[in-house]
This record gives C-alpha cells, sequence and structure tokens, in this order.
C-alpha cells in the first residue's frame, strides 16, 4: 500500500491556492479577471463543469503546476497517477452539486460538495477555496466561510451562508 503524505498532497494545495484562486484579494485582480474568471461563469456548478476553465489555467495550473508537484513532491510514477486521478475524481466530485448520503469523500473530507458549493456563490465567491483537499488553508488565509444544509421541501440539501 502506497502512503501520500500530507506534505505532498498540500505542496498542490498551497500551489493552487496561492497562485491562482486568490489572486484576486492578492492584487493580481488581472489574472482572475480575465483568466480564472472563466470558470465561475459556472454560478451553479456541475461535475464537468469542474474542468471548465480558461486555456492558459490549464497549461499552467493543471498541467505544469501537477507536473511541478510531482517533481518536487518525490512521489513515484505509480503513487503520482494514483493521487492525480483521486484530485480530479474530488474534484468532479466538488462540482457536483449533488450531496449523497455515504458519499466517502463527504466523510473524509470538510471541503466537500457544499463548501466548494458556497464558493460558487455569488456572495461566497471570495471564501472557501480549497479545493480538493485542505479546507486549513482558508482558515489560515481569512477566506473561509460556514455554511448549513438546508433541506428542501422537494427533496434534496441546499448549502446556505450562516449568518453571524
Amino acid at each position: 500500500m502506497f502512503i501520500i503524505k500530507e506534505q505532498k498532497a498540500s505542496f498542490e494545495q498551497i500551489k493552487e491556492t496561492t497562485i491562482l484562486n486568490h489572486s484576486s484579494q492578492y492584487g493580481i485582480d488581472f489574472l482572475y479577471r480575465h483568466i480564472h474568471s472563466q470558470h465561475h461563469r459556472l454560478v451553479v456548478p456541475y461535475a464537468i463543469g469542474a474542468l471548465y476553465n480558461h486555456p492558459l489555467e490549464g497549461l499552467l495550473l493543471d498541467t505544469l503546476g501537477g507536473a511541478l508537484s510531482f517533481l518536487v513532491s518525490g512521489m513515484t510514477a505509480r503513487t503520482a497517477m494514483i493521487f492525480f486521478c483521486f484530485a480530479v475524481i474530488k474534484t468532479v466530485d466538488d462540482h457536483s452539486g449533488l450531496w449523497l448520503l455515504g458519499n466517502i469523500f463527504h466523510l473524509f473530507f470538510q471541503n466537500n460538495t457544499a463548501y466548494h458549493d458556497v464558493h460558487h456563490q455569488l456572495q461566497g465567491l471570495k471564501y472557501n477555496y480549497s479545493q480538493p483537499f485542505f479546507s486549513i488553508w482558508d482558515r489560515l488565509l481569512g477566506t473561509h466561510m460556514p455554511y448549513h444544509l438546508v433541506k428542501l421541501p422537494e427533496g434534496g440539501f441546499e448549502a446556505r451562508l450562516k449568518k453571524d
């Protein structure tokens, strides 16, 4: 069995969170407006929309960022393949908008479908960036926004922002 140390996975998270997702808060509005905002045209996310982004974002963050993470972390090729496949599946699940009972991702990760759904809501756009794994970065960088799930009369749940 292989073990992926949190440091290896968190490097991917630090890269993604600080370089692009927090760019609008750290004075790089140009990157957000012209590149990452394309992903946020999806106010109501859907599964395959997780991968809907600007070609430069795909090249720089997903491809080159993933390669750099692989090289710096020292993962074996097999571990990297499993880790990156897992990350893509988790990312697609986070954007699915579905809160399914028994979903293993919801059991092990605080930043789940509902957590990331808040990020795609208009009021939550500058919050809950941490995706796909460690929500600790949102807490440390002051971008965490609490939410609660509301059961809808017609069935299902809705993630709503908590009021202070």
